[in-house]
């Protein structure tokens, strides 16, 4: 009995481990998609700042163009 108490031990501290380095892993890997998101956060406030505001975003609709074959 003493063996299969301390197989299972044993089992569960390399659950354990395996657990925190997927979570460490994981961890890391918002990190660098926060870091992504941020920049194009900045990136879009600064297209949004130099993009013309005299006039408003022209609107097409596709119906309004004359297809290729006239």
């Amino acid at each position: 009995m003493h063996e299969d108490t301390e197989r299972r031990l044993t089992n569960l501290e390399i659950k354990a481990s395996e657990t925190e380095d997927t979570i460490d892993r994981l961890n890391d890997v918002i990190v660098r998609q926060q870091a992504q998101i941020d920049l194009l956060l900045r990136e879009l406030a600064q297209l949004r700042a130099e993009a013309p505001t005299d006039e408003a975003p022209a609107f097409r609709s596709l119906r309004d163009e004359a297809p290729p074959h006239y």
